[in-house]
């Protein structure tokens, strides 16, 4: 089946790359609003027949929502096969339980919402923390790029002698798993507790790693504040300074500010959320999940 690509604003690099991949057309609509505030979506391009692949980052998802949803009705209204959504960075995942009384599970609410008028979805490394899998709460085909290998790849063919360093046993994990596809090693900070409010921090093996140059991986950088005490622990281990990477840029308020002048080497993170640190690129990826979903799907 023929594909079209539409870039939601925002999100228009991403997708040429993804179109390229997939030697699909990129389509054309204007999204804008009005000035009440009513959102207005016109398609240009000829989707009748087509897949329609729709690109949209969901970093401060709520005014993203509405003129995605009236993409995708509109596109299926003028006789488009499917809509499949390519969500890089997936919103709504951490409220997975009712932590207070009277909340709402809105990452249950959001999946059916997305559900209703997507017919497939991809995205990368959502925060699946108390869920095994996406379909638990989208029922839709969908498929997860995970950036650990991208993550890896990029630090093998731009530092030398990295080691990785987790914050705590959580991230051990993940860190390690990144850590070998590097073939590199990594270590993880152990907390020591001499009483309620004395916790001392160090890091094992520490004079082994002194030549090396230490890399923080984490898969959402949000208030950024985990890699800033951590970069305090490695300098008062006078270790060289650090490289951080995330998956998801986020940076809440001044958080990459702060990141910046905690005394980090350098800061990168893969391209799901535009950002200026982005440096490790997942459209080939992506486009090779989407192709692949769709055949499934069809």
């Amino acid at each position: 089946m023929e594909m079209i690509v539409f870039a939601l604003p925002g999100n228009e690099d991403l997708t040429e790359k993804i179109a390229g991949h997939l030697q699909a057309e990129k389509g054309e609509a204007t999204m804008r609003q009005f000035p009440d505030g009513e959102s207005y979506v016109q398609i240009h391009s000829d989707v009748k027949g087509k897949c329609v692949v729709m690109v949209c980052t969901l970093y401060k998802p709520d005014a993203k929502l509405l003129p995605l949803y009236f993409l995708s009705k509109t596109a299926k209204d003028l006789g488009a096969a499917c809509t499949c959504f390519v969500a890089p960075y997936l919103a709504y995942m951490r409220q997975d339980k009712q932590f207070n009384p009277g909340e709402g599970i809105t990452s249950t609410y959001f999946a059916q919402l997305i559900s209703g008028f997507a017919e497939t979805l991809t995205t990368v490394d959502p925060h699946l923390h108390r869920r095994s899998s996406l379909s638990e709460i989208y029922n839709v085909p969908n498929t997860i790029v995970h950036a650990a290998s991208h993550i890896s790849k990029w630090v093998s063919d731009n530092i030398e002698m990295p080691v990785f360093i987790g914050p705590d046993s959580e991230s051990e994990q993940w860190v390690s798993e990144v850590a070998k596809e590097a073939n590199a090693p990594f270590t993880v900070l152990e907390k020591i507790r001499h009483g309620d409010r004395d916790v001392e921090v160090s890091i094992p093996d520490v004079a082994k790693y002194k030549g090396h140059t230490p890399v923080l991986v984490d898969d959402i950088i949000s208030t950024a504040r985990t890699m800033i005490e951590t970069v305090g622990h490695l300098k008062k281990a006078n270790m060289r300074p650090p490289v951080c990477v995330g998956v998801h840029a986020v940076f809440a308020e001044s958080a990459y500010k702060d990141l910046k002048n905690s005394g980090v080497q350098q800061i990168v993170t893969c391209n799901t959320i535009p950002h200026e640190s982005n440096a490790i690129d997942l459209s080939e990826t992506l486009a090779m999940e989407i192709k692949a979903l769709m055949k499934h799907h069809a």
